[in-house]
């Protein structure tokens, strides 16, 4: 039950609150980011069949600043739903980079092959 007792915490660069008692929603802030990392968020948390909802915002349209509300059936508390969907959104980053490296290495093999110059 130290989750429980423990409702702020941070880790570089997100502070999870949660209120007292309260295992099943929880607000992260997380700086410095915008909607790029608020929509791949925003995906994955909804596409997990744990959470029932999720929403952001962002403190100004020009800021660097988003607030993450993961509300969850409750099996699992909201932060340990956020810690899995970031590990599940960097194993997709690190799949996309894996991909686009590889092809960018077929793409110059392919052109090699033929003698041809790459960019």
């Amino acid at each position: 039950m130290e989750e429980d007792q423990e409702l702020e915490r941070k880790i570089s660069g997100l502070k999870t609150s949660m209120a007292e008692g309260e295992r099943k929603t929880a607000l992260e802030m997380v700086q410095p980011e915008d909607h790029i990392l608020g929509n791949s968020l925003l995906y994955m948390i909804t596409k997990n069949p744990e959470a029932e909802f999720c929403g952001y915002t962002t403190t100004h349209p020009s800021g660097n600043k988003i607030n993450l509300r993961i509300q969850t059936r409750g099996a699992l508390p909201a932060v340990k739903t956020f810690q899995r969907v970031l590990n599940e959104l960097m194993n997709v980053c690190q799949h996309v980079l894996n991909k686009f490296e590889a092809s960018i290495k077929n793409y110059k093999d392919q052109k090699a092959s033929r003698n041809e110059p790459t960019f």
